[in-house]
């Protein structure tokens, strides 16, 4: 076997450029797991030569990026917001962009004792983030799906995080009581979508992904199921599809929610619509 430098490994980045949109990042990646040193570390030691034990399994790592298996299912984890969170093949893997629901949600409500549930919760992402930043509130998290409920159990106790109560069952249903938010990530890619054959959503579940109604299936379904839980002056959050802001907010407007608006996330793309629930009597 041929010995590989740090920098001879790094060049190998341009092996990725037909599958990743990041290939130097991910090569940085591959080669901070296999070293378990910090990024850089690489890049103070250039001419470090990997062993033939971390050659191998580099060399592994790399050829399985290159048939497409995400990074974040490389590694066993993806970091989101300040946490480090462990995926596997039963969730989305979480996103930046997913972030801007987070930021919405903080800066919605007082930083004072609050409801909130996060429904499809996947990882946890969303729900661990905002408890993280918020130990006075109360997150609770529903998923459908057992795999998605135990991973987020994991992640809750290794995150230390002792105000998230994750629950299985489908969006509100595991839900009582009544709540100062709901947000949710929901499917919303339309099923005939040609990205689904792109990328890393091969390796994510569909459920997870697509809904009918080009999308819309499952945002209308909570956001109508969201009126009986929600305490008058509660909010409801999405994050939604890049061309999906009008959908949503004509959505929401329809039924009964005020003060509707959509966020950008940070590629000026439209990701998080909310709107205000002022009570039954007054929707009507």
């Amino acid at each position: 076997m041929i010995e590989l430098s740090v920098a001879e490994a790094l060049d190998r980045a341009a092996e990725l450029t037909d599958v990743s949109d990041s290939p130097r990042a991910d090569i940085e990646m591959l080669l901070c797991e296999v070293l378990d040193k910090p990024r850089s570390w690489l890049f103070t030691w250039p001419d470090k030569v990997l062993s033939a034990e971390q050659q191998m399994r580099f060399e592994q790592l790399l050829m399985r990026r290159v048939q497409g298996t995400p990074i974040a299912h490389l590694l066993g984890y993806r970091d989101f917001w300040t946490l480090r969170l462990k995926v596997s093949p039963d969730t989305l893997i979480p996103r930046p962009d997913t972030e801007t629901l987070v930021e919405q949600a903080l800066a919605l409500l007082p930083d004072q004792p609050a409801r909130v549930a996060d429904l499809g919760t996947g990882t946890g992402a969303i729900a661990l983030a905002l408890a993280s930043e918020r130990p006075q509130w109360q997150l609770v998290a529903t998923d459908l799906h057992p795999g998605a409920v135990s991973l987020a159990r994991e992640n809750a106790q290794a995150c230390g995080l002792s105000n998230v109560e994750i629950r299985q069952g489908s969006w509100c249903e595991p839900l009582s009581g009544h709540f100062d938010m709901i947000v949710s990530n929901p499917p919303y890619i339309d099923p005939d979508d040609p990205h689904l054959d792109q990328g890393d959503v091969r390796f994510e579940p569909l459920s997870a992904l697509t809904a009918e109604e080009k999308g819309m299936a499952d945002i209308r379904t909570i956001a109508e199921q969201a009126r009986a839980l929600l305490q008058p002056g509660g909010w409801l959050l999405f994050e939604h599809g890049y061309d999906q802001g009008e959908l949503v907010r004509h959505l929401l407007q329809a039924l009964g929610y005020v003060q509707v608006c959509t966020h950008r996330d940070l590629g000026d793309n439209d990701r998080v619509t909310l709107g205000y629930w002022q009570g039954e009597s007054d929707a009507q």
